[in-house]
C-alpha cells in the first residue's frame, strides 16, 4: 500500500533511499528533580555556566568547518547558548527552589521558549534553537551524548519533525541524501541551509515523522511529494535525475540567450565564503551581510576590527562590484550591545535600520569602517540599509552616508511599504535591493516557520511577484525622472532558484544575488531564454492565483530544467 505525504519543496530532485528518522531527543529530566547530595546551589550554577560555555564552543568549532550558510546560524546558536537571560533564570531555579542543574536549565529554557514562540515571526524560528540548546546543555551536565544525525552504512532521506541549526549545517550530502521534515516553512533555517547543500528537501509534509526506520520511499521536491513503496515509474525518474546532464560551470557572466548581460552576484558573510564565491566565478558580491561579524560578541566590535573583516571580503573582488547591507539586528535578531527593548512583535519591531533611532552611535561606526576598508581596496563599493519603509528613512540613510564619504547608496525593499513607494525612495538614493524572504513574510502576513502557512510563505505567490513589478515598474520612473539609470536588484532566496530567476528578469530586476553554489544552475537555466521569452513567463505567471499555479506555468516554458535535473 502507498502512502502519499504532500508538503513544500525547497530544492528540485528526485531520489529513491531509505528513511531514517532523527533519533530521539535527549529525555527531559524528572520534574522537581532535586540538587544531588552535597552539592551546593553556588556549585549547581557554576557547573550550568561551564556547561554553556561548553556547548558554545563547541558549536563554534563545528562553525569553522561549516559553510557560508551553516557558519552564521551555528554562530547565532551559539550565542543562545549563553545567553544572560537563559542562565539567570536557570540559576534562579537552583538557588530558590533547589532544583538540579539539569531539571534548572530544562526549565529555564522551556520559559524561554514559551516566551518566544508567543511573540511570533523571527522570535519563534528561534525556538528551534533553544531546544537545541537546551538537549545540549543537558546533555553535558549528564554526561550524554549530544543530539546529532544519525549514522548509516548507505545513504539515507533523514526525516524530522524539524532539524536544529547545528545539525542541519553539518549534514554529509554524501550520508545524506534528502531530507523531509513535519515542520518548518520553505524559507526557514533548514530549507535556506538545505538549498546551500544542494540537497532535495521537503518541508512542512505532516506525518513524515511516523514512516519507520528502513522503509523506502520516493521524493520528488519539484512537486513536493513523498511517497512509500516506489513504483517502476518512480525507479525511472529517480535514475534519470541521477543521471541527468551535468551542469556547466559557470563562466563569470550571466546573460541570457539574447546576449543581455544579468550579473550573477554572491551572498556572503565573511572573507572566506568571499573567497569561495570568487573561486566560482561570481561577478562580484551583491550581499555581505556584516551582522557575522557581529554575531558571538558581547560588546560591539571596534571600528578597526570591522574594518579587517569588511577589507577581507573586498580583497577577494579587486575592482569588482561590493554591495556592503549595514547591521540587520534589533529586537527580533538580539545582539547583546543593542540594548533593544524587549517587544511584543518584534518582526514588526525596532530592527534593521530603525535600531539607529533606539541605540544611535551603532550605524554610524559601522559606517566609519565600511570607508576604512574601502578605502584600502579597489572594489566598487555599494551601500544599503535594511528595513527602510519611508522616503524620510532613505533619506536620513543617504545624509548618513554622504558624512561618511559613502558614494553609491541604497535600500533594502522588504517591507510592501517600500516596494509601493519605490519611485520616491529611489528619488533620494542610487539604487534598491529586494530581500524576498522578508517581503514574502510582510506581504502573505504568513510567519515563515510555519508549516500550515508554508503555501503562503512562498515567493512565487502572485501577490509577491507584483509587489516586485510594482518595485520595478517604480525603479524605470524615477530612472526617466532624474535621467539617470536606478538599479533594481534581488538578494533573497528567490535569486537562487532557476525558474523564479527567469520571473524576475522578465520582470525587470536588473541583478540577482544568491548562494554561490547556485550561481551555475541559474546561469544554466538563463541562457536558454532571450529577454522577451522571459517576459512572456513572467507574465504567464503573474495571471496565476497561487504560488504553484505560478511556479507550475512557469516551468512548463523552461524545458532546460528538466534536461538539468531542476
Amino acid at each position: 500500500m502507498t502512502t502519499t505525504y504532500k508538503g513544500v519543496g525547497v530544492y528540485a530532485g528526485r531520489v529513491i533511499g531509505p528513511v531514517l528518522q532523527m533519533p530521539d531527543p535527549i529525555k527531559e529530566p524528572k520534574a522537581g528533580l532535586p540538587l544531588a547530595e552535597g552539592e551546593t546551589a553556588e556549585h549547581a550554577a557554576e557547573r550550568i555556566q561551564q556547561a554553556a560555555q561548553a556547548v558554545k564552543a563547541d558549536l563554534l568549532e563545528r562553525a569553522e568547518n561549516a559553510g557560508r550558510d551553516g557558519k552564521a546560524v551555528l554562530k547565532s546558536t551559539s550565542q543562545m547558548a549563553t545567553d544572560r537571560a537563559l542562565l539567570k533564570g536557570a540559576i534562579k531555579k537552583v538557588e530558590a527552589q533547589g532544583l538540579a542543574p539539569e531539571r534548572a536549565i530544562w526549565e529555564a529554557a522551556s520559559d524561554f521558549a514559551r516566551q518566544m514562540e508567543s511573540l511570533g515571526g523571527y522570535m519563534a524560528e528561534r525556538v528551534t534553537d533553544i531546544h537545541d540548546v537546551r538537549a545540549r546543555i543537558v546533555a553535558e551536565l549528564t554526561g550524554q551524548q549530544a543530539p546529532g544525525v544519525p549514522k548509516s552504512n548507505e545513504p539515507f532521506i533523514l526525516a524530522a519533525v524539524d532539524l536544529a541549526p547545528a545539525d542541519t549545517a553539518t549534514l554529509d550530502p554524501s550520508q545524506v541524501i534528502a531530507l523531509i521534515t513535519s515542520d518548518g516553512g520553505p524559507q526557514a533555517h533548514t530549507a535556506i541551509l538545505a538549498r546551500g547543500l544542494g540537497l532535495p528537501a521537503v518541508v512542512a509534509a505532516k506525518g513524515v515523522t511516523e514512516i519507520p526506520n528502513g522503509t523506502k520511499v520516493y521524493i520528488d521536491s519539484n512537486e513536493g511529494i513523498i511517497e512509500t513503496s516506489p513504483t517502476a515509474e518512480h525507479e525511472e525518474a529517480a535514475a534519470k535525475y541521477a543521471n541527468r546532464k551535468p551542469l556547466p560551470d559557470f563562466t563569470g557572466k550571466g546573460e541570457l540567450s539574447d546576449g543581455t548581460h544579468v550579473p550573477l552576484y554572491a551572498n556572503v558573510g565573511d572573507g572566506k565564503s568571499a573567497e569561495k564565491a570568487a573561486s566560482k566565478q561570481a561577478e562580484g558580491v551583491g550581499l555581505l551581510r556584516t551582522e557575522f561579524g557581529f554575531l558571538g560578541n558581547d560588546t560591539e566590535p571596534s571600528e578597526e576590527t570591522q574594518a579587517e573583516t569588511y577589507k577581507s571580503v573586498f580583497d577577494a573582488f579587486p575592482g569588482q562590484h561590493i554591495v556592503v547591507r549595514t547591521l540587520d539586528a534589533g529586537a527580533d535578531k538580539p545582539l547583546p550591545f543593542l540594548n533593544v527593548t524587549e517587544e511584543e512583535n518584534p518582526a514588526l519591531g525596532v530592527r534593521g535600520f530603525r535600531t539607529d533611532n533606539a541605540v544611535p552611535g551603532v550605524l554610524e561606526r559601522q559606517l566609519k569602517a565600511i570607508k576604512r576598508a574601502s578605502d584600502a581596496t579597489e572594489a566598487d563599493i555599494w551601500v544599503m540599509a535594511p528595513m527602510i519603509s519611508t522616503t524620510s528613512e532613505a533619506r536620513k540613510f543617504k545624509n548618513m552616508l554622504d558624512k561618511a564619504g559613502l558614494k553609491t547608496k541604497g535600500v533594502m525593499v522588504e517591507t510592501p511599504a517600500a516596494a509601493v513607494n519605490a519611485e520616491a525612495i529611489l528619488g533620494e538614493v542610487d539604487f534598491i535591493s529586494i530581500g524576498t524572504n522578508d517581503l514574502t513574510q510582510y506581504t502573505m502576513a504568513a510567519d515563515r516557520l510555519l508549516g500550515d502557512l508554508a503555501h503562503l510563505n512562498n515567493p512565487w505567490q502572485p501577490a509577491v511577484l507584483k509587489m516586485i513589478k510594482l518595485t520595478v515598474e517604480g525603479a524605470r520612473k524615477a530612472s526617466e525622472t532624474h535621467g539617470v539609470k536606478k538599479y533594481v536588484s534581488v538578494c533573497g532566496e528567490a535569486a537562487s532558484d532557476p525558474a523564479l530567476a527567469v520571473v524576475l528578469v522578465g520582470l525587470g530586476v536588473d541583478t540577482l544575488s544568491m548562494n554561490a553554489g547556485a550561481m551555475a544552475a541559474v546561469a544554466a537555466v538563463l541562457r536558454s531564454v532571450t529577454k522577451e521569452q522571459a517576459a512572456e513567463i513572467a507574465a504567464d505567471a503573474l495571471a496565476q492565483i497561487s504560488s504553484a499555479e505560478a511556479k507550475n506555468a512557469a516551468r512548463k516554458k523552461l524545458p532546460v530544467l528538466e534536461e538539468l535535473g531542476l
